[in-house]
C-alpha cells in the first residue's frame, strides 16, 4: 500500500514515523514549501504545490498512491479541498486527521471572528500592546494599526516586501511552556492577543497564560472542511489505516 500524506504539522510528522513501521505500506509526505527549515518527517518526502486539484489527482495517479492522508494545518482549507476533489476524481481511500479545536472554558476572553482581518478590526480599543500568533504570512492587516505595538511571532520572517506592523518579530517554534508564555506576555506588557483556534498541545500553553491574567485573545474561527472520513489524533489515523491494510 503507498500512503501519501499531507503534511507541515506535528501531527504529520507523528503519522509519518508510526505508518512507516507498517509490514507492506510505503509512505511519502508532501510539504507545501513554505517553511524554511521543516523538521523532516521519516520516509521519502517531497517539496512544493502539485497544481490544484488536478495537478494533485495528476500526481496521485501517476504515483500509483493507495490512500491519500491530509494532515495538513486546520487553516490550510484549500488544500483540504483539494485533497477531497483528487481523492473523488480518482478514486482513493482519503483520510483528514484533524486535531480538534480549542474550546472556551470558564475565565476565557475571546472574542470569536470569522478571519484574520476581522480580528484585525476587534482588537479591543484599549490595547495598545498586542501579541500576534497567526503566522508570518498574514501580518499585513495589522499594519494600518499604528496605535498599537505588536509582538509577532513566526517560525521563519516574513516576507520581505509585507506590510509589517509597528512592532517586534520573535521567532520561535513551539511547544511552548506555560512558564514560557506567562513570562513572555509579562516582559512586553501584552494586553491582548490575536490567535487561530488551531487546536492542540504546542501552543495552547498561550490560551492558559491569557486566561490567568485576565487577558483577552481574539480568535480566528476555523474555515469550513470538506466533508469526508475524519481521524481527531494520529493514533486513531493510524488505526484507521490498519483496517483498510
Amino acid at each position: 500500500m503507498r500512503v501519501l500524506i499531507l503534511g507541515g504539522t506535528g501531527d504529520a510528522i507523528a503519522l509519518a514515523a508510526q505508518i512507516s513501521m507498517l509490514a507492506n505500506v510505503t509512505v511519502m509526505t508532501s510539504l507545501a514549501g513554505r517553511t524554511l527549515q521543516p523538521v523532516a518527517p521519516v520516509g521519502n518526502v517531497r517539496v512544493g504545490g502539485f497544481g490544484g486539484a488536478d495537478g494533485l489527482a495528476a500526481y496521485l495517479r501517476e504515483h500509483g498512491i493507495d490512500v491519500l492522508i491530509d494532515a495538513t494545518h486546520p487553516f490550510a482549507a484549500q488544500m483540504s479541498w483539494n485533497a477531497a476533489a483528487a481523492a473523488t476524481t480518482i478514486d482513493i481511500l482519503h483520510l483528514m486527521l484533524v486535531r480538534p479545536e480549542w474550546k472556551k472554558v470558564t475565565d476565557d476572553r475571546w472574542l470569536e471572528v470569522e478571519s484574520v482581518e476581522a480580528a484585525a478590526q476587534a482588537i479591543p480599543m484599549a490595547a495598545k500592546r498586542v501579541f500576534l500568533t497567526i503566522g508570518r504570512q498574514q501580518l499585513a492587516p495589522f499594519a494600518p494599526l499604528t496605535e498599537c505595538w505588536f509582538l509577532m511571532r513566526s517560525i521563519d520572517p516574513p516576507a520581505s516586501d509585507l506590510p509589517l506592523p509597528k512592532g517586534k518579530l520573535l521567532l520561535d517554534r513551539g511547544p511552548f511552556t506555560l512558564d514560557s508564555e506567562r513570562e513572555l506576555l509579562k516582559k512586553y506588557e501584552i494586553e491582548a492577543i490575536v490567535s487561530k483556534n488551531s487546536g492542540g498541545d504546542a501552543t495552547y500553553a498561550k490560551i492558559i497564560a491569557a486566561r490567568e491574567l485576565g487577558m483577552s485573545i481574539v480568535m480566528v474561527q476555523r474555515p469550513a472542511m470538506p466533508p469526508g472520513a475524519r481521524a481527531s489524533d494520529v493514533d486513531s489515523a493510524v488505526q484507521w489505516l490498519k483496517q483498510r491494510l
